[in-house]
């Protein structure tokens, strides 16, 4: 089936893969090569390309999984692609929606099934796999933080207790994680306006104000490029402070954040962020307007001017 067909009616208990891309198709067909060499097929792949001067839609064609192919005029960004990928997968009919990006993959070829048996045996409502470094897949891809203690890599996230394969409340959700459907009647799809940095938090967010159970199980993995080096070490390593090299990405970073903070469930860490950033701005960078610029960007965030850089 070519990607401008018609998809067939889906059968009960559809997996349906959604996946974000621009510019980037020969990582698209790495990824979709392993998708495709599934244990347990997805029912269908949905692919939203932003980036039709260079559309991927050959890639897609490829696949041999039935396909839909979504090329967007428009740069919806990662937040805008999910949620046209994902509304699109419900309204096919999907049971089950598994997110990836264009620049990781599953692991191995047992991903999908495994992330099944977790959902279903587990009662879960998302699940995800842990998300390790595409080059160094020993280390993970964003390093998890437990109290003062940053975890590096997947050995050290089984802390013995009474559960070693499973991370109860945390999970990396658009980097191979798996939805069921009725858990986005509850929590809905990403917040569109966002465009990208911080749109997989404020899921996560929802998620955690739903009170559905979810999590992380260390069964499976995700091959993702390495997301540490935006995160500064602050105070001997106890502290990290997220500060990218690059201007487009600061700008959508802190002003999302700013939105974030303003957001019931997250607002009382939201002067313990202050604090933080105005330790490494000033403290450590020696940079008091960075600091304001950081200030600047966050109250626009709070006020929702949700303007495109």
């Amino acid at each position: 089936m070519t990607a401008s067909e018609q998809p067939a009616r889906l059968p009960p208990g559809a997996v349906v893969t959604v996946i974000v891309t621009r510019n980037r198709a020969e990582q698209l067909a790495e990824s979709l090569k392993v998708i495709a060499n599934q244990t347990r097929l997805p029912d269908h792949l949905v692919v939203v390309d932003n980036g039709p001067e260079q559309p991927a839609s050959a890639v897609v064609d490829e696949c041999p999984i039935p396909s839909t192919y979504l090329p967007s005029s428009r740069n919806l960004g990662g937040a805008g692609g999910f949620a046209l990928g994902m509304l699109h997968a419900l309204a096919l009919g999907a049971e089950w929606v598994w997110l990836g990006d264009d620049d990781g993959r599953p692991a191995d070829d047992h991903a999908l099934r495994i992330l099944l048996d977790e959902a279903e045996t587990r009662g879960l409502a998302a699940v995800s796999p842990v998300v390790v470094d595409i080059e160094r897949p020993d280390t993970l891809a964003f390093p998890l933080r437990r109290g003062l203690t940053w975890k590096r890599h997947p050995e050290q996230l089984r802390d013995g207790g009474s559960d070693e394969e499973f991370l109860g409340g945390i999970a990396s959700l658009f980097n191979g994680a798996l939805f069921r459907a009725a858990t986005l009647d509850v929590v809905g799809v990403p917040d569109y306006r966002l465009f990208f940095r911080g749109d997989e938090v404020e899921v996560h967010r929802r998620l955690v104000r739903s009170g559905l159970p979810f999590g992380t199980t260390l069964r499976t993995r995700f091959l993702h490029p390495n997301g540490s080096a935006e995160f500064k070490p602050m105070l001997g390593g106890r502290f990290h402070a997220q500060d990218p090299e690059d201007a487009t990405k600061r700008y959508y970073t802190y002003r999302n954040r700013g939105y974030l903070l303003a957001q019931p469930g997250m607002r009382r860490i939201g002067a313990l962020e202050v604090i933080r950033f105005g330790l490494y701005f000033v403290g450590q960078r020696r940079s008091p307007r960075t600091f304001l610029e950081w200030l600047r960007l966050l109250r626009l965030g709070r006020r929702e001017r949700f303007f495109r850089r």
